[in-house]
């Protein structure tokens, strides 16, 4: 199954993002890591799962990430 995730960009009237891009990408990536932690410290955790989560929150803090550099870069 792959599914797209789309995420609008909060922005006000003067195109001010609303939300901290990076603090949301980062805390992404930190789960993700969290959770390949847990499976390398013993947990019961199905690791290819795990493996499969980590990727996919991954790509979604980098498609976050290019957004708001197109998004500051005045890209359409």
């Amino acid at each position: 199954m792959n599914r797209e995730v789309t995420l609008p960009l909060i922005v006000d009237d003067r195109g001010t993002l609303q939300v901290a891009a990076v603090d949301v990408s980062k805390l992404l990536r930190t789960v993700g890591g969290r959770w390949l932690r847990l499976v390398e410290a013993g947990e019961q955790l199905d690791e290819d799962t795990v493996a499969a989560l980590t990727i996919e929150l991954a790509k979604l803090a980098d498609r976050i990430d290019v957004a708001c550099i197109a998004h500051s870069s005045g890209a359409p």
